[in-house]
């Protein structure tokens, strides 16, 4: 994690992790350590790092898992201090950052090299040993993603007042595949170096997995310019209609609660956070003057209305990385008792995202200011919402709201000016639940 805040509490645990990384790397008697090959891997290190920083935003862990499977823990920790001191730094405090930047992985690589060590991974490299060299590499894999999780963890409980449990959440899992993979080419690396073709051959190894830095970077960069045209795609329906604008990023803000709530892994809360702010992306191809409209809709006008979730559905379909968002787009308006639409779906046939995000629609629609009703007390919404679930919404998913705004609150943004005088108090229960426009 580069970010360090700077907080006290994170400047604390930044220098109890300095200083372990400086314990870690204090000489141990007795152990051969060759210099050379270390001074070659910190400077090829430095290299990398300063490359796949700059051009594709990342980490490289080959060189520093490579100095692991070849030199003893000490020195191995030392690798990562060129590239802390000669990489440069944008943000204060920089003292905080660069010691960051050297124990973090500092710590993490000499964990590997302890655990390869132990299990005499050392001479299976020397001895090109297939397939004995597999395990103590894996295991000094292991342990390298294990270290990286628990300190990036404890930098997030320190520094945002994270709960440890939320805060290593599936950061072992999300890191332990790109980690296994720079782990086997760091291992290609080992076992090349200490081949008759030398470390010359070792570098070899770089070529590809340069290639697939770029290839990542490229998918990375792919997914920016996706978030970007999602983000057009949103300012387009607020400045459409005005009434709902900011509803729709309330409306991804109540979905991630429901879903945290319901203990969904990282990845898809973010899915259910995209299908909350683009839930309402087909009114695009709705006329202006019916989303404007002050009064009460026709049959007819209701019946194009309801056309929006389609609209939607077309709009986002190439946008693969999406998922089940676009399921969420397609079927929010859906009920649970089979009246919803478009297709009148009915219980456990509609998706659980689209059940996540039609309760997190009518929340806000019910406590926001809108063209034809007033906004309502977030306690009155929620009762609401109780009254109607099993009827219209997923019970476990109004239940799952209330827990979350019961811990965190909640503080609506009025999205409209007060409507005019005259204008009804209420609605058709419909439209008061978030159904209807």
């Amino acid at each position: 994690m580069e970010a360090v805040p700077a907080k006290a509490r994170a400047r604390a645990y930044v220098a109890c992790v300095g200083l372990a990384a400086v314990l870690c790397a204090l000489p141990v008697p007795d152990t051969y350590t060759p210099w050379w090959a270390l001074a070659l891997l910190a400077a090829l290190y430095a290299v990398c790092e300063h490359v796949v920083q700059r051009r594709f935003d990342g980490t490289f862990y080959p060189v520093l898992l490579a100095g692991a499977f070849l030199l003893p823990p000490s020195a191995a920790a030392l690798l990562p201090l060129s590239a802390a001191l000669l990489s440069p730094v944008e943000h204060a405090p920089v003292l905080l950052r660069r010691v960051w930047r050297a124990a973090r992985p500092s710590l993490a690589v000499w964990a590997a090299a302890q655990v390869h060590g132990v299990l005499d991974g050392h001479d299976a490299v020397g001895a090109c040993h297939f397939p004995y060299v597999l395990l103590p590499a894996g295991a000094a894999v292991l342990a390298f993603c294990l270290v990286l999780t628990l300190l990036d963890g404890g930098i997030l409980a320190a520094a945002e007042r994270v709960p440890l449990r939320r805060a290593w959440r599936g950061l072992f899992v999300r890191s332990l595949a790109p980690v296994a993979v720079h782990g086997l080419a760091g291992l290609m690396m080992a076992v090349l170096w200490r081949s008759p073709y030398g470390p010359v051959a070792a570098l070899l190894v770089l070529l590809p997995m340069g290639v697939s830095c770029w290839v990542f970077a490229q998918y990375h960069r792919e997914r920016a310019a996706h978030q970007a045209t999602i983000r057009a795609l949103v300012q387009a329906v607020d400045i459409k209609d005005g009434y709902t604008r900011g509803h729709s990023e309330r409306v991804g803000q109540a979905s991630v609660m429901i879903a945290r709530e319901l203990g969904m892994d990282d990845e898809r809360v973010e899915v259910l956070r995209f299908a909350g702010i683009l839930h309402d992306v087909g009114k695009l191809g709705v006329p202006t003057r019916l989303l404007r409209k002050d009064g009460p809709l026709t049959p007819e006008e209701r019946r194009i209305i309801e056309l929006h979730p389609e609209y939607g559905h077309e709009m986002v379909r190439g946008i693969s990385f999406l998922g089940e968002a676009r399921a969420a787009i397609l079927h929010h308006h859906e009920r649970l008792d089979g009246s919803g639409y478009p297709y009148g779906l009915a219980g456990g046939q509609i998706p659980e995202s689209a059940r996540v995000v039609a309760v997190a629609d009518a929340f806000d629609a019910m406590t926001s200011t809108r063209s034809y009703s007033r906004a309502r007390p977030v306690e009155v919404a929620l009762t609401e919402l109780e009254r109607c679930a099993g009827s219209q919404f997923d019970p476990r998913m109004v239940t799952a709201l209330v827990r979350a705004l019961r811990r965190f609150g909640w503080h609506p943004a009025v999205t409209a000016d007060e409507p005019a005088p005259g204008l009804p108090a209420q609605q058709p229960a419909q439209s008061r639940t978030g159904a209807g426009r």
